[in-house]
């Protein structure tokens, strides 16, 4: 097996499978690759695509408690949580540990848009509109497939990180559906439910916009 890259390398690595985006620009970015480099170390020999596929299991498991309301709102924000982890752990095992392929990248790119999809039926369960919801899980898919079109188009970068990143969207999510679980006693949780998915869809909005400047100028 590979020697398991340091951190730095990984963020040097981790740019180059994202389109050249520094992850050292991003607080949010840096902190989350950060906490996953240094809980997959001990890991190493473990097989990224089981991280992979218990991370959409978690996404998945987390619209029961969210539908059952009250205090089980915090499991699901916790398994929110959990799910993103995951997902970033995955991503780590396989690039610090000198085992990332295309088909990888491709396959992991696909189960985020499934737990992004679980993310916003828990909101849904949780009380937040349909209409909200969709909008929600709409606007988690709709940057990517943007970066994606772009590169088909000839884009080598990807642009700066935008307010609307994954780590974002996830910790949106899994704060959100905590925090009203912990206000449910109050009868407030469909109340912080919405107020969350919309903000978050705010955020989703503003980040396509940036997003959409950057492969503008990009793309000519």
């Amino acid at each position: 097996m590979p020697p398991f890259l340091t951190r730095e390398e990984y963020f040097t690595a981790w740019s180059q499978w994202h389109g050249g985006t520094d992850p050292r620009t991003s607080a949010v970015v840096r902190g989350w690759l950060t906490i996953a480099h240094t809980l997959a170390r001990p890991l190493a020999r473990v097989s990224p695509l089981a991280v992979t596929a218990l991370g959409l299991v978690v996404a998945a498991a987390a619209v029961g408690p969210a539908a059952a309301g009250g205090v089980w709102l915090v499991a699901a924000g916790v398994l929110v949580g959990l799910s993103g982890l995951l997902d970033s752990l995955d991503g780590a095992l396989a690039i610090a540990g000198g085992r990332a392929s295309r088909r990888g990248f491709v396959l992991d790119s696909a189960v985020d848009r499934l737990t992004e999809v679980a993310y916003a039926v828990a909101l849904w369960a949780a009380g937040a509109p349909a209409w909200l919801a969709v909008a929600f899980g709409a606007l988690c898919w709709f940057p990517d497939y943007l970066r994606a079109r772009a590169g088909q188009a000839g884009v080598d970068e990807t642009g700066a990180i935008s307010v609307w990143e994954r780590p974002t969207r996830v910790a949106m999510v899994g704060m959100v559906l905590g925090g009203a679980g912990v206000v449910s006693a109050l009868g407030a949780a469909d109340l912080v439910v919405t107020v969350g998915a919309a903000v978050g869809t705010l955020l989703g909005v503003v980040g396509t916009g940036q997003l959409g400047l950057q492969l503008r100028r990009a793309l000519g």
